[in-house]
């Protein structure tokens, strides 16, 4: 079993390293002072270091990493997955200095894979030049959005459009002018099978019922930084019938497939966000004295450092192993790991964050660092893409299958 990634691989994980320490990393402070500076605090994507990083990216060859085949940089699952890693040491920032962070990448793989050529020329090749942003308006704040079936928006045929009545929270990204397009996911027919009644349609931001309800917040952060996440209401939304994705009653379906890579792209970036907190930690330790002795020579901080080690490679082991298994047996073959994946990481990197704050003693609860930040975001991900409840009740139902179906 060979662990070594090929030289291609390699080749761009240099690069991208490189990019990071050189580019990315210092560029955080002026970043954050012309962000402050805005009129529009939201509108993060507009300020001149980022579109310089960009720049630079599609030069470096580091342009739509996620993304494979031709409307991307064809790379597999398995060879993205430490680039992804590596861009989550600078989460805030790299990822949208790569034109490959969320919501706007699973935006683009629906629209690459089930968008009509009219709707890639419109909408996924903007996108794809980082010209503007986009948001997926699938959570609703009246139903358990967890069984997506309960989905209750409802979009309606009316002659040549549809008409769309709902309310929509959560809805990541959506706060940014510069987000112009919407992937909104409702109810077509309550009387098909519960997994049919659901359809996606395009719905440019500016569509007159469109309302931008209030921004939410993540245990008080606003996460402006990419976009802050909106509570929208759309009454009597009127949109052409050609701007449905697919075919009526293919919502489900097409969530599933978006779904799959985004909670893999997630984990990918969660382990390089990991390592930071590790290595925040272990400098913390040294750093500091208590008790006549820098606590790194504590027995308990060391159980920690260990223990952030040891999970991380775990961790990592079993995210490129399903990145491995999604390219060679597909998304539906991996769904099993897609889940496992998602249990753990974010439980896993909680842990390792709960413990550098620890190590941080009342700094890591403060803005001098960004420990608070990453817990909040790390927390949402246990809800994001599907709470761990719903994740281990499907994968425990399918091992149950796998064992007892002979007998």
């Amino acid at each position: 079993m060979d662990f070594a990634f090929d030289p291609e691989t390699q080749g761009r994980i240099d690069t991208l390293t490189g990019f990071l320490n050189d580019r990315v990393d210092p560029a955080l402070p002026a970043f954050d002072e012309q962000v402050t500076a805005l009129d529009d605090r939201w509108a993060w994507s507009t300020v001149p270091v980022l579109h310089e990083l960009r720049s630079e990216a599609r030069e470096l060859g580091l342009w739509n990493a996620f993304l494979p085949g031709e409307h991307g940089a064809g790379l597999s699952n398995l060879q993205y997955a430490p680039l992804a890693e590596i861009t989550g040491r600078s989460i805030r920032l790299a990822p949208a200095a790569l034109n490959c962070s969320a919501p706007d990448t699973g935006n683009m793989e629906v629209l690459a894979q089930f968008g009509t050529e009219e709707q890639q020329q419109q909408w996924l090749a903007p996108l794809l030049r980082g010209e503007i942003r986009s948001a997926f308006a699938m959570t609703e704040p009246d139903v358990a959005s967890s069984d997506a079936t309960n989905i209750a928006l409802r979009i309606e045929r009316d002659g040549d459009d549809y008409v769309i009545n709902g309310r929509k929270w959560w809805i990541t990204g959506a706060m940014n002018p510069e987000c112009a397009i919407f992937i909104v996911m409702g109810k077509t027919d309550p009387q098909a099978d519960r997994h049919r009644q659901q359809s996606m349609v395009l719905v440019p931001r500016d569509t007159p019922g469109v309302e931008m309800v209030r921004g939410m917040e993540v245990f008080g952060y606003d996460d402006h930084d990419h976009g802050g996440h909106a509570e929208l209401r759309f009454t009597d939304v009127r949109v052409p019938a050609s701007n449905l994705i697919g075919e009526e009653g293919g919502g489900f379906a097409i969530a599933q497939a978006r779904l799959g890579p985004g909670r893999i792209h997630h984990c990918m970036r969660s382990i390089g966000l990991a390592e930071v907190a590790i290595e925040a930690m272990c400098r913390r330790a040294s750093e500091r004295v208590a008790f006549g002795r820098p606590i790194a020579e504590q027995g308990v901080v060391r159980d920690w450092i260990a223990e952030s080690r040891v999970r991380i490679e775990q961790l990592r082991l079993l995210v490129l192993k399903t990145a491995w298994l999604m390219d060679t047996v597909g998304n539906k073959g991996a769904h099993s790991e897609i889940q496992a994946i998602k249990i753990v990481t974010p439980k896993t990197v909680e842990w390792i964050l709960d413990k550098a704050i620890q190590t941080h003693g009342a700094a890591g609860l403060s803005q001098d660092h960004e420990l608070a930040l990453a817990f909040a975001g790390i927390r949402t991900l246990r809800f994001a893409d599907g709470p761990d409840e719903v994740h281990k009740n499907a994968l425990a139902k399918a091992e149950i299958r796998r064992h007892t179906s002979a007998s």
